[in-house]
């Protein structure tokens, strides 16, 4: 599959998810820069990744005083979702909406634990 039809395919699904999500978490998904990416590995920061990561968060949650010139950012590694879901369209779809989710909770705040608490792992 090519980088641009799962580019495409994520974003088709990431409009859909934020247009059903409650106002507050719709103005802050908005807020956020969602990029679609291959893999880790574009960014000085990937360094610390291992690699296989579905998506990122990168900034200041929403309850930290973010610095003037930082922008939230959700970046999405189409291609290690593709081969999380083994390459199947529904559940790439599905996923990519998933690991949005997860990374947007972060946004807001929460930890990996709060995240899993409600299901976004």
């Amino acid at each position: 599959m090519t980088f641009e039809t799962l580019s495409r395919w994520a974003d088709e699904e990431v409009k859909a998810l934020v247009k059903v999500l409650p106002r507050d978490v719709q103005e802050a998904a908005n807020r956020c820069v969602i990029s679609f990416e291959a893999r880790p590995g574009l960014s000085p920061n990937d360094a610390e990744l291992d690699g296989d990561e579905l998506g990122v968060f990168e900034g200041s949650c929403l309850l930290d005083e973010p610095a003037a010139e930082e922008v939230p950012r959700i970046r999405l590694f189409v291609e290690n979702l593709w081969q999380w879901v083994e390459q199947d369209e529904q559940d790439y779809r599905d996923e990519v909406g998933t690991t949005l989710l997860h990374e947007l909770g972060h946004y807001l705040g929460w930890d990996e634990d709060e995240v899993s608490e409600r299901g976004l792992e």
